[in-house]
């Protein structure tokens, strides 16, 4: 009997193993991981110019990866520009970079599909930017003493972690670049990635493909494992996506074992995405997620008509009249561009992606936004911060009214990035400030970011508009 009792519970024992792998998956989990460490380490290294040993050290300080640091393993083929991360040699991804492209992750057996884009050609067809160019050279050192106290503050490390690790800050007022600094062996021309800022690049094309006529915020979304009448997510509409409000299964916790973490991992990305169900009503519940914006980049791609139309979409009607030669967006195995994350630009070219909003979509006199777009985008969701691929400062919620009481100006709207990426517009003020880094403490150098925001604020005089 006790030999039966004791067959009994091993069987049981060993069934909720099985259940909790099937059910949590953590291979999929390490393979999350060491696809975020060879594509970042690709990305830094080929598209930024950045040492591979020191951006592996900065990556592993990231949470959720800092656990595995000790197992963690990369090589780089500079021959061939692959970087490979593994866990001693398990659960290894590969990542390829391609000129113009970035770096793209090799998913399963079928190779992936890389857009047949020249970048440089793209670059160079392009218009005049509307916008009035930067100076040319060295960084744009202010001559004004509280303006240089402001950089040298935004650049102070603590005396024990969580370092701040500032890379870049660019500060634009009345369209004139008036203080940018940079760490060392970073400079006004090198790209910085900016993580989840893309969701807000994303933002731009969808309104681009507004104003063209092409999709309408209001329609459901042209998704089409979502096609038939009787799926509960037919009525998702694009705007719903926008505002994250679809009700997917898709919330993101950054732990590995979330959908939008392991979205990564897949092949195609938005394929994985779309096959999420609802856990609520469509615009009923929000919750943050990558992987409902990679939905918008499908969307994106077919409405422009393919990938290298997409691609040729970006640059035509938003990098080339910006000014943005520096821009490198990233995509999955399919060619579809990473619209969650991980778009690339130098300091000073996310400024200027910050000034078309500044200009409520308009520079140089043409419209590249719908009229309302601006407003519609930074208009606060449910009782949230978040608006529609941007976050805002116009709400009540508790964050947004800390920031304010901070110093950042109740109408200001950011595009956010992991690890303290901040690009932040304030109307009020004239003015955008970008500030990039490799910050890991939990709330991305926030703090520090309104601390430079309201001491650019002071030294400039403009009005003090900051806690109302």
């Amino acid at each position: 009997m006790n030999l039966r009792r004791l067959f009994v519970g091993l069987l049981v024992f060993a069934g909720l193993l099985v259940a909790g792998w099937l059910t949590y998956r953590p291979d999929r989990a390490l393979r999350a991981a060491t696809t975020a460490v060879a594509e970042m380490i690709c990305a830094k290294t080929f598209v930024s110019g950045l040492e591979p040993q020191a951006v592996f050290a900065e990556t592993m300080e990231r949470p959720g990866l800092r656990r595995l640091r000790a197992v963690m393993r990369y090589r780089v083929e500079t021959d061939t520009r692959m970087v490979e991360a593994s866990l001693l040699g398990l659960h290894a991804t590969r990542a390829t970079f391609h000129d113009g492209l970035g770096c793209v992750a090799l998913q399963g057996q079928k190779p992936p599909y890389v857009p047949h884009s020249d970048i440089a050609a793209l670059r160079a067809v392009g218009p005049a930017p509307a916008l009035p160019d930067f100076p040319d050279g060295a960084p744009v050192e202010p001559g004004d003493a509280t303006l240089r106290a402001a950089l040298d503050h935004a650049f102070e490390e603590p005396a024990a972690p969580p370092f701040r690790r500032t890379k870049a800050v660019v500060i634009v007022k009345d369209g004139r670049l008036i203080a940018e600094r940079y760490a060392p062996n970073i400079g006004v021309d090198t790209p910085l990635i900016g993580f989840s800022m893309t969701k807000s690049v994303t933002n731009a094309l969808l309104g681009i493909l507004t104003r063209q006529g092409r999709i309408s915020p209001s329609n459901p979304a042209p998704v089409a494992e979502w096609r038939e009448a009787g799926d509960p997510r037919h009525d998702i509409t694009i705007e719903q996506l926008m505002r994250m409000t679809s009700g997917l299964a898709l919330d993101e916790t950054n732990s590995g074992f979330d959908a939008s973490s392991q979205m990564d991992i897949h092949r195609d990305m938005a394929a994985f995405a779309v096959h999420a169900p609802l856990l609520a009503p469509p615009g009923q519940r929000w919750a943050y997620s990558s992987a409902t914006t990679q939905i918008l980049a499908r969307i994106i791609r077919d409405a422009a008509g393919g990938s290298e139309q997409a691609i040729e979409l970006a640059w035509r009607e938003l990098f080339n009249p910006l000014g943005m030669r520096s821009a490198t967006l990233q995509y999955d195995g399919t060619g579809t561009m990473q619209g969650h994350a991980n778009m690339l630009a130098s300091a000073r070219d996310w400024a200027k992606f910050g000034l078309l909003y500044l200009g409520d979509g308009v520079v140089g006199g043409t419209r590249i936004l719908p009229e309302g777009w601006v407003a519609m985008s930074a208009t606060a969701t449910l009782d949230t911060d978040y608006g529609a691929g941007l976050w805002t400062n116009r709400s009540q919620h508790v964050h947004a009214l800390g920031r304010a009481r901070a110093g950042i100006p109740a109408d200001a709207f950011f595009a956010f990035g992991l690890l303290g990426q901040r690009l932040v517009i304030m109307p009020s003020q004239r003015m955008v400030v970008v500030r990039l880094g490799d910050s890991v403490d939990p709330d991305g150098d926030i703090k520090g970011v309104a601390r430079l925001v309201r001491e650019v604020i002071a030294a400039t005089g403009s009005p003090a508009t900051a806690a109302k």
